[in-house]
């Protein structure tokens, strides 16, 4: 850890660190598990080039989820931006129980009816590593059509991630979306990020979410990215469905659901997922 980083930590915790070890796994952020001197295990990331308000507005996105009284997010201890760091509690992982998946898939329905007053944030903060717009919009449609698809259209061309053909078609799919979505819902509360790794069970078998890109949308969204990715058993999805009936047609729809996030991986990492991406597109067109 870098002198002024450590220095940083101290600052905003109030004491000093006794030692701080370098984890893996994150895609733009460097990140530790930091022992201070009074022996408590905090986490720590960083990041050398961020966005304004990156990880004040990942503070406000786990303040918003924890406000639903569902799903455990981490304790937000300090977050500052020069440099730019967000500290959190500790979560000591374990191994999944015979309850655990059951047991998240009620909770996320609970988060999910704890519900949105807007589709998007009333903050307007853009999320994700492409910044993706979040202004409210008055439907699911509308936002999906102008915060997500028709943007990441232009980011497609832009980068040359896609075949024209294929960022014509998606813009197609986005004026179509009206009649794509079925029947209107109210927004729910979404992690807006939910795959695997965004989801931590600790010691005692209870499920943990990290890292949102959280804003008001369709319920729909969060359990497309799930499939997209895996990481999540059967029984998460059979108790969501117990505590929170889809409404008809919903299997038809996690595709549609998916796109954005393909688009986005096309976009950052190409291979696969540009066809992947290409298929779903073509799908709906």
């Amino acid at each position: 850890m870098r002198p002024e980083l450590r220095a940083a930590l101290s600052r905003s915790l109030g004491v000093e660190v006794a030692s701080a070890a370098s984890l893996g796994g994150g895609d733009t952020a460097a990140s530790y598990r930091v022992v201070l001197d009074d022996g408590r295990t905090v986490f720590a990331k960083t990041v050398d080039d961020p966005r304004p308000d990156v990880f004040t507005t990942e503070a406000a996105s786990l303040a918003w989820l924890g406000e639903a009284r569902a799903v455990r997010v981490p304790e937000v201890l300090a977050v500052g931006e020069s440099p730019a760091v967000l500290v959190l509690e500790w979560i000591e992982r374990g191994a999944s129980g015979s309850q655990t998946e059951s047991s998240f898939g009620r909770a996320l329905a609970r988060l999910h009816r704890a519900g949105s007053d807007v589709f998007g944030r009333q903050d307007g903060r853009t999320t994700g590593s492409r910044a993706l717009p979040n202004d409210p919009a008055p439907t699911w449609s509308d936002f999906f059509r102008d915060r997500r698809l028709l943007p990441l259209a232009d980011l497609a061309d832009g980068s040359g991630a896609l075949d024209p053909t294929t960022t014509d078609q998606l813009r197609r799919v986005a004026h179509r979306l009206e009649v794509l979505v079925g029947e209107p819902e109210p927004a729910a509360r979404l992690h807006g990020d939910l795959w695997g790794g965004n989801r931590v069970v600790d010691e005692d078998g209870e499920s943990w979410l990290i890292d949102p890109a959280a804003f008001g949308g369709h319920r729909e969204f969060d359990l497309a990215m799930m499939r997209l990715f895996g990481g999540f058993g059967p029984a998460v999805f059979d108790a969501y469905a117990e505590s929170h009936p889809l409404a008809d047609g919903w299997a038809d729809r996690v595709v549609l659901h998916q796109i954005a996030p393909l688009v986005v991986h096309a976009i950052k990492f190409g291979g696969g997922y540009v066809r992947a991406a290409t298929d779903a597109i073509a799908r709906y067109a």
